[in-house]
């Protein structure tokens, strides 16, 4: 069975949408011998990888601007170039939001979020205006539809009318080999020298720097212990991406330009002892698509405290403390009771090393494919 996967966002992206891309394509050719899988990339290679793992990677002759420009909003598929013609697709797999045509018998969209209409105020406006019409075009075009949640499944339905046989979940996960608590003083302290931690604790937080993942309040519910936890700093890692000033305003209204620690994009290598060394690590996000950070804390063995909203329930289960994350107050009083209840912390950290346990990447995988055979029943396109 010959399946031709968009592979771009695992090479263009770092985490998030790139991140569950490549650990889901990785781990998918051991569901079943017969798949036969074929990754492309939108954009000329220039510096990029030439494989992945056993499987080339095939790069559009045009630039990926050109590609979002042309192929992404046509309506005929595909021109046959080599590559393409000689894969011969039973499935294309569209894995970030947008369906490009193309002439396999069976194609699948992956919708993420749908942050983008549940939050227009907090998107990059270009990006608002094409996602506007390219994913609601695209959720028409496809054949099937594969969500990273319950939540953003139940969205998609609702809003754009989709039958409940043409979408499935496969949601994010984590992997245990490579985020686990950290026992090695000398690694704990090697990761909070290379961001400037020194030896003082702390509270992590964790994303690109947007209004939707609630950075502003958190800053304003730490400013509310700040006296009560006098050697406490908060590490906010992550590049900055849009309408990021407002979080940096904050701090410095607030004086906290000693306590509140940017350090920027953090390697992967590091993040399991940094979550290892954090006292808590606080995800208030306003919507997500799932939350792999959630999931990856816990791994760590640290508690976790999140938001009462989308899918963030369904990363966390029984193993994060929810609060209202409209509400400052409710943040810090969340914070406060994870640093100085340590039953609680105990309790959360065992619930949250099972849960975690539980959500692996070939759980998630085995669920892929399963949605694939699906999806080639409901079209008749099954071999």
């Amino acid at each position: 069975m010959n399946v031709l996967v968009d592979y771009t966002p695992a090479v263009r992206q770092a985490a998030g949408i790139g991140r569950l891309t490549a650990e889901l394509i990785r781990r998918l050719p051991r569901q079943h011998p017969a798949i036969r899988l074929r990754l492309f990339v939108s954009g000329r290679r220039g510096q990029g990888p030439r494989r992945m793992g056993s499987m080339p990677l095939y790069y559009t002759p045009l630039r990926e601007r050109d590609m979002t420009r042309l192929w992404h909003r046509a309506d005929s598929p595909v021109p046959k170039v080599e590559w393409f013609a000689a894969c011969r697709p039973r499935i294309f797999h569209a894995t970030d939001f947008v369906l490009p045509p193309s002439a396999a018998p069976c194609q699948i969209l992956t919708v993420h979020d749908l942050a983008f209409r549940k939050f227009p105020e907090a998107s990059q406006p270009s990006l608002y205006h094409y996602l506007n019409v390219a994913v609601p075009r695209s959720v028409r075009r496809a054949d099937f539809i594969i969500a990273d949640s319950y939540s953003t499944a139940h969205d998609v339905r609702a809003l754009w009318n989709v039958s409940r046989d043409r979408v499935a979940v496969v949601p994010g996960a984590v992997d245990r080999q490579q985020f686990r608590e950290i026992q090695d003083p000398a690694e704990r302290a090697r990761v909070r020298a290379r961001y400037g931690i020194g030896d003082r604790p702390y509270i992590l937080g964790l994303s690109t720097l947007q209004p939707r993942k609630n950075f502003t309040r958190l800053v304003q519910a730490f400013h509310r212990l700040a006296t009560d936890l006098p050697d406490h700093i908060l590490v906010l890692g992550g590049k900055r991406g849009w309408r990021y000033q407002d979080i940096l305003e904050r701090v410095l209204a607030l004086g906290l330009q000693s306590r509140v620690l940017f350090p920027g994009f953090l390697r992967n290598e590091d993040m399991a002892a940094l979550y290892s060394e954090a006292h808590l690590f606080a995800y208030p996000s306003l919507y997500e698509g799932f939350g792999i950070p959630i999931l990856e804390a816990m791994a760590c063995g640290t508690p976790v405290l999140t938001g009462l909203n989308s899918s963030l329930a369904e990363a966390g289960g029984p193993g994060a403390l929810y609060v209202n994350e409209r509400r400052a107050e409710d943040i810090a009083e969340g914070m406060w009771r994870l640093i100085a209840d340590h039953g609680l912390r105990q309790n959360l950290k065992r619930a949250g090393l099972r849960h975690a346990a539980r959500r692996t990447w070939d759980v998630s995988a085995r669920l892929l494919w399963q949605a694939y055979r699906q999806a080639l029943d409901l079209t008749g396109a099954a071999p």
